[in-house]
């Protein structure tokens, strides 16, 4: 006697499950030669806090550009894959036209203009968007970041923390549904660091912007985090939910304070590689 096994669907994927970004088998030349990244594919899902680890010079940077059509001031292209934004590829398209479909991306080292003053710096962030209600959405910025309104000088001459706050709410300024940060703990106290992780962690519960996250402070990235990929030498080699990755010893020992023995993941044999080719 046969027994009939009903056989049950797996359930639809949920909005927040979606990729709102999706970045598949990149690869980034430079001055037609330096390869520097090889075949990369990583998913930024809608809502959610995604963040992209990796040692100096592994590719994380120019992964924030490729996405973000900022290349080609480097002399650099996509020579091969696709960067799919809600659905449509965008690999190509202009970096203004993705800044005025919702992606904005923090610059390693604020960008902001030191000679102008915060306002205007903010104002900057508007400037795609023709139905902007400027001054509404400034006061929208200074209640995340009250200490802005309280500075009244050039933003020249903001604190370390204060010009990261101000670059982040300048990227607010756009409305975007996906800001894309490069390194923004960079050159911050400890106390500074927490701060601003914690407004990252509010953007996204409080205004529902998705994050890519890119930093080297691996426990404070894994801790605001719903998901992690791991680059080495312009390849992801590592990728999970942020809470698996924390508690990988592999992970430890690299990225969260662990031995000295091993020097790169290339050498490990028990984390899950995925295949990132066509």
């Amino acid at each position: 006697m046969t027994l009939a096994v009903e056989q049950v669907a797996d359930p639809p994927p949920t909005e927040a499950d979606e990729a709102l970004l999706s970045i598949n088998n990149v690869e980034v030349i430079f001055n037609d030669v330096i390869l520097v990244l090889r075949g990369i594919s990583l998913d930024a899902r809608k809502g959610k806090v995604t963040a992209l680890l990796g040692a100096n010079g592994a590719g994380k940077s120019t992964t924030l550009k490729a996405i973000a059509g900022l290349l080609l001031t480097e002399d650099g292209e996509i020579s091969r894959g696709t960067v799919t934004y809600d659905g449509r590829d965008v690999t190509y398209a202009a970096a203004d036209r993705k800044v005025r479909d919702g992606i904005f991306l923090v610059m390693e080292g604020r960008g902001i203009i030191q000679d102008m003053t915060i306002r205007d710096n903010l104002r900057l962030g508007a400037f795609t968007r023709p139905d902007a209600r400027v001054e509404a959405e400034i006061e929208q910025v200074y209640r995340f970041f009250p200490r802005l309104k309280e500075r009244t000088g050039l933003a020249g001459y903001l604190s370390g923390g204060e010009q990261q706050m101000l670059a982040i709410g300048r990227a607010m300024m756009a409305k975007p549904r996906l800001i894309m940060m490069d390194e923004p703990s960079m050159g911050l106290s400890p106390l500074l660091v927490k701060e601003v992780f914690g407004i990252i962690r509010r953007l996204n519960r409080e205004l529902g912007i998705s994050i890519l996250l890119v930093e080297q402070n691996a426990n404070m990235a894994l801790k605001i985090a719903d998901y992690g990929y791991i680059m080495e030498n312009g390849k992801i080699v590592l990728d999970g939910p942020a809470e698996e990755l924390m508690r990988n010893e592999d992970v430890k020992e690299f990225y969260l304070g662990g031995g000295e023995e091993r020097r790169s993941f290339l050498n490990v044999k028990s984390f899950r590689r995925r295949k990132r080719w066509l």
